[in-house]
């Protein structure tokens, strides 16, 4: 059984617990073993540490990649904005010789060293390159009969030459992924556009944040969707508590529900709602959880 580790992140265990548990039971059925992160801190957010200050953002991440490192595993994020991070520091180390030993410098007070000996994977990028769509569709029993808007995000996409996932203007792996379990991908104005959530913007401009995340919600209920699926807690906080704040804020009222793939996936190997988390979400309906099987 391939063992990762798993980094957690900040908002996934603080926020969205049921995301936790769905990664975990998800990859436990798909012969993929989550072993435990000791120690890890954030990752930290790579659109505010690495703008100001790049050597300490390098160390916090590079200490995260370290410690997984140590246990000999590849790493595991659910979260873009995790991965952007780890990837990106992981990826400078490895290639660039003076960061590498400026950083090492800094990790030797404490105990580590980097030595580039392991990947940083996202579940996304991870189930479509090494588990694949097919061995997806081999584990359902339950095909979820969804129209779903995608959402990537921006980090798992972003930048292009260093993501390697096909074309950034019209990526389709995720896609994949969604209909393996049985659902419809569809179309939808802006369809790559990010959410809001990103570099800041919910603390220092947050109207701003919540009208960019208003029109994506728009035009994924144009476009009749169920649903959003998206690959990333934050961006989930923004779609899913982003709708309360925009009808605070805005007077306007939406009920879109939206699911991380794990949640999905869960569905599609027959969890419930609830064994998913998917019922903690602060948006969701008795229509939408009735459709997908829940009790609420």
């Amino acid at each position: 059984m391939p063992k990762l580790s798993f980094f957690l992140g900040c908002i996934m265990p603080n926020r969205y617990p049921g995301i936790e548990i769905a990664t975990k039971k998800t990859l436990e059925k798909l012969g993929v073993e989550l072993v435990e992160l000791p120690g890890a801190s954030c990752c930290p957010a790579p659109g505010v540490f690495r703008s100001f200050d790049k050597a300490t953002w390098l160390s916090i991440a590079a200490r995260n990649v370290v410690l997984s490192e140590e246990l000999g595993y590849d790493l595991l994020t659910v979260c873009n904005g995790c991965f952007g991070s780890l990837v990106d520091a992981n990826n400078i180390l490895k290639e660039d010789e003076a960061e590498r030993e400026a950083t090492n410098k800094i990790l030797k007070q404490i105990g580590h060293e980097f030595k580039g000996t392991i990947r940083v994977r996202h579940i996304i990028e991870f189930l479509h390159s090494e588990v694949g769509a097919d061995k997806i569709k081999e584990a359902v029993v339950k095909p979820v009969d969804l129209k779903v808007a995608v959402h990537y995000g921006c980090h798992l996409i972003k930048p292009s030459k260093e993501r390697h996932l096909g074309s950034v203007e019209n990526p389709r792996f995720f896609d994949e992924l969604v209909e393996a379990v049985g659902a419809e991908s569809i179309e939808y104005e802006d369809k790559l556009a990010c959410c809001g959530a990103g570099g800041g913007a919910r603390t220092a401009v947050l109207d701003t944040a919540l009208q960019m995340a208003e029109a994506k919600v728009q035009h994924a209920i144009a476009a009749g969707a169920d649903c959003f699926v998206d690959a990333c807690p934050f961006c989930h906080l923004q779609l899913d508590v982003g709708q309360t704040e925009i009808a605070k804020k805005f007077g306007r009222e939406y009920n879109l529900p939206v699911l991380h793939y794990s949640q999905l996936l869960g569905l599609s190997m027959g969890y419930t709602p609830e064994e998913m988390g998917i019922d903690m979400n602060y948006i969701t309906n008795d229509e939408f959880m009735k459709k997908i099987g829940g009790d609420k």
